[in-house]
Order: C-alpha cells, then sequence, then structure tokens
C-alpha cells in the first residue's frame, strides 16, 4: 500500500459550469487557447495519476523522435492514469447512454513540441469500442478495446481493465481512494505534482507529421491519493518498466473542452 497524506479528506463538490465560464479561466494554461471553436465535451471522473520515475535514456528510444523529453529537475515520469469519461457529446449535441459513458486508461509520458508541454500517450484502453474506432482515425491515437469493471464503495474505487486486442496484455486491477484535502493550485514549474498533471495538449506523430490536440478545463483540483495496485502490465507492450511504488494523486471530477488535431510540423 502506497500512502499519501493520511488523512481523512473533506467531500469535494464541484459547480457545474457553461462552457463560456470554462473558457473564461486562462490564467492558469501553460500556453494560450486556438482561435478556432471547441469540438467534444466531456467528464472526466475519479482519477488516478500513478506516476513512476524511469530511466529517461530508456524513454528517449521509445517516445517519436519529434517530441523532446520534458523533464522534472532532470527526471522522466511515465504515468498510469485510470478513471471514468462520462456525458462525452460534440459541440451542440446532448450526450447518449450508449456511446459518452464508459472507462477508460492511459499509459502517459511528458513531452513538449517547439516549447509547448504536452502528453504523449504510449496506449489508451476504453470500454467503448465506437469510441476506440472513432479516435484511432479523428485523433491518430493508440486507443484500444478493454473490458473493464468499476466499483466505488466507501473504502475507495476498485478499478479492474484487461485489453481485448493486441499488443498484450495490458491489464491493471487496482484500489485507491484520495486521503487529503484538495492541494493549493501552484504553477507546474513549482510543484511535481503540476508538472505531470496540468497539461493542456497532447501529441501524436505519424509516419509524416506531428499533431497537437488542445484540451482545456479548469486546474486539477488534485489530492494525494493511496493505492493498492494489484497487477499492472499496461506498460508491457511498449517496453517501459514500471517497478515499486508510484508517486499518487486522486481528482474526483473535471469537465474538459477539446478541440480537433492540428498539424504543427
Amino acid at each position: 500500500m502506497s500512502s499519501g497524506a493520511g488523512v481523512e479528506p473533506a467531500p469535494q463538490v464541484f459547480p457545474r459550469m457553461n462552457a463560456d465560464e470554462i473558457l473564461a479561466a486562462v490564467s492558469h494554461r501553460t500556453f494560450r487557447l486556438p482561435n478556432t471553436r471547441w469540438v467534444i465535451r466531456q467528464e472526466w471522473h475519479d482519477l488516478l495519476f500513478a506516476h513512476w520515475q524511469v530511466p529517461a535514456d530508456l524513454l528517449r528510444q521509445k517516445v517519436p523522435s519529434q517530441l523532446e523529453l520534458d523533464l522534472w529537475r532532470g527526471e522522466a515520469y511515465v504515468g498510469v492514469v485510470p478513471f471514468l469519461l462520462q456525458n462525452m457529446r460534440p459541440r451542440g449535441l446532448p450526450a447518449t447512454p450508449v456511446i459518452s459513458h464508459f472507462a477508460e486508461i492511459n499509459v502517459r509520458t511528458y513531452v513538449t513540441y517547439k516549447g509547448v508541454p504536452g502528453v504523449y500517450f504510449f496506449s489508451l484502453d476504453a470500454a467503448n469500442l465506437s469510441a476506440v474506432l472513432a479516435a484511432r482515425f479523428a485523433y491518430a491515437l493508440p486507443y484500444y478495446h478493454a473490458k473493464f469493471a468499476v466499483d466505488q464503495t466507501a473504502d475507495g474505487i476498485t478499478y479492474t481493465s484487461r485489453r481485448l486486442q493486441r499488443p498484450k496484455p495490458a491489464e491493471f486491477r487496482a484500489r485507491y481512494r484520495p486521503v487529503s484535502d484538495v492541494h493549493l493550485y501552484a504553477p507546474p514549474e513549482q510543484t511535481i505534482e503540476r508538472f505531470l498533471s496540468e497539461r493542456y495538449c497532447l501529441y501524436a506523430v505519424t509516419k509524416r507529421h506531428v499533431y497537437r490536440t488542445v484540451v482545456h478545463h479548469l486546474p486539477w483540483p488534485l489530492q494525494s491519493a493511496e493505492a493498492a495496485i494489484e497487477q499492472n502490465s499496461m506498460a508491457d507492450p511498449v517496453g517501459v518498466p514500471l517497478p515499486g511504488a508510484p508517486l499518487l494523486h486522486f481528482s474526483s471530477f473535471m469537465d474538459v473542452l477539446t478541440w480537433l488535431p492540428e498539424q504543427v510540423d
């Protein structure tokens, strides 16, 4: 069991905001919003940020050469992030039960391109096959179909994921919960928790081009967390070992706006 502050956290309540209110909050961003319109809105619930320090020279072999590794005080990190996605819908349309709510888990690291910090995904596993296929086509992201079981109780969240297609095995099984109140916001260069979480774009690299997809949301309401991780082979398919106890944080809710990918090379 890896633990955080070890205190019972206060319940977190997050007011619902309209898109204009979310867009008005920009002082925490690391770069400007696009001039174009956002296209997808979605909610992320009950996220665990589990991060392992990994050798930068190993990670350099796994990340496309066009992207520069973004290091925290000289150290590289890989994250495994399980969560629940809800109310995903295109701009101007309502969410639909069949395709708008599902579990997802990603394996990620941190990069910059032309000075803009972001996330690079090694994999994203999701329970919704339609979303997997659509994201692969529209965003050039390495999505995979997986089977999930998620249960929330007073003792925390029990989360199980098992990939159904190759490359595998890629499985995750854990129980996790927050153990502190929300940490005060700080700029990403001041604390590692903000360096790892306050990322407002993701990168995808094809054989020909580099694409940047911008996202926008409020600063993360991060809490320290504890987790009993029973199984974690999520990074095995890319050949990145994740031994030892990870750095753990939790966030219960985020309302997110997403743009279409832009070719930036």
